[in-house]
């Protein structure tokens, strides 16, 4: 990686393995390494955004001179307490408003980038269009990191068709800056993928799916009952986002739907993944783990939607979580 004052490049990397437990760097660590490493790459700057509360952060900070660490202490969607996501599209926004390069992608501290990810990305954007998304894997071989993966990124799966894409996900994506300036007050406060590709759209800039370009998951450590509670927290994130502009009939209406949305997703996760058919023995596996997942998720939302809050710890949908997660 070229220390250069413009560099073509820019990778926003989001600390967002801290939804239900506090902050560290141990997703970090090998998420950089693999940037670092990158084959072919252009001239590239690596920015981090964090907020105070990341253990082990001046550790990690003295090992990488090379990246832009940026300690972010006015957070305002960042609480201190866990069982919060919202403060990460907040330092997703932070990133890129400090990222020079005229392409700027994002990815997860999670996210472990293919040797050839950031060439990939740049190969992409010789086409006329705002942004372009990867595809994702899942890099650890366990039925709950499958389960995880599934309802994150299946879509996003190989074999997946390159061409125009209605959504991109923002653990792998990158965008021209040209397009993200023409849209910048989206973006300027909170970093909302669907928000960005539907302004884009609105402006002509079409986003692409771009299947070489590669992450992998790796989400470190994985327990059950974590992982159905950090499903809670971001349905209800999800669901509190979109309450925000709808008026109360209809979040009234998306919350009495909202019981239905486990046979609907885990239908169209079932059909999906039997096209793809790759992995369709590590889904079978994993699909009990995958319906928990998904019912959960749909508990945040119910809630998320009645409420119109994001979830903010000790209230009785999280006792729900607790409950399930103990019995299972």
């Amino acid at each position: 990686m070229a220390d250069v004052e413009q560099p073509a490049f820019s990778v926003v990397v989001a600390i967002v393995s801290d939804t239900t437990d506090s902050a560290d760097t141990s997703h970090l660590v090998p998420c950089l390494d693999a940037l670092l490493g990158q084959a072919d790459a252009p001239t590239m700057e690596i920015v981090v955004p964090y907020h105070a509360a990341v253990r082990g952060i001046a550790e990690v900070e003295g090992r990488y001179p090379q990246v832009k660490f940026l300690n972010v202490t006015d957070l305002k969607t960042y609480s201190g307490r866990k069982n919060s996501r919202e403060h990460h599209d907040e330092l997703r926004a932070r990133g890129l408003a400090v990222a020079q390069g005229a392409l700027v992608a994002l990815i997860e501290d999670c996210g472990i980038a293919a040797k050839d990810w950031a060439a990939r990305m740049v190969e992409a954007h010789e086409q006329p269009m705002g942004g372009a998304g990867g595809a994702m894997e899942n890099g650890i071989d366990m039925p709950l990191n499958w389960a995880v993966y599934y309802c994150d990124f299946l879509r996003y799966q190989l074999p997946l068709a390159a061409g125009d894409a209605w959504t991109i996900s923002d653990a792998n994506c990158c965008y021209k800056r040209t397009a993200l300036e023409g849209i910048r007050s989206v973006w300027r406060e909170v970093f909302h993928e669907s928000s960005i590709n539907d302004a884009l759209r609105a402006k002509g800039d079409k986003a692409i799916l771009a299947p070489a370009a590669v992450v992998s998951q790796h989400r470190l450590g994985l327990t059950l009952g974590a992982a159905l509670k950090e499903r809670y927290v971001w349905g209800r994130s999800y669901a509190a986002s979109r309450s925000k502009l709808a008026t109360t009939g209809k979040r009234l209406f998306w919350g009495a739907f909202s019981p239905a949305l486990p046979v609907l997703m885990l239908t169209r996760m079932t059909m999906m993944a039997w096209n793809k058919r790759r992995t369709w023995g590590a889904f079978v596996r994993a699909f009990p783990l995958t319906a928990m997942l998904i019912v959960t998720w749909s508990l945040g939302e119910f809630m998320g939607y009645i409420t119109g809050r994001p979830y903010s710890g000790g209230e009785a949908g999280g006792a729900l979580v607790r409950g399930s997660s103990e019995a299972a």
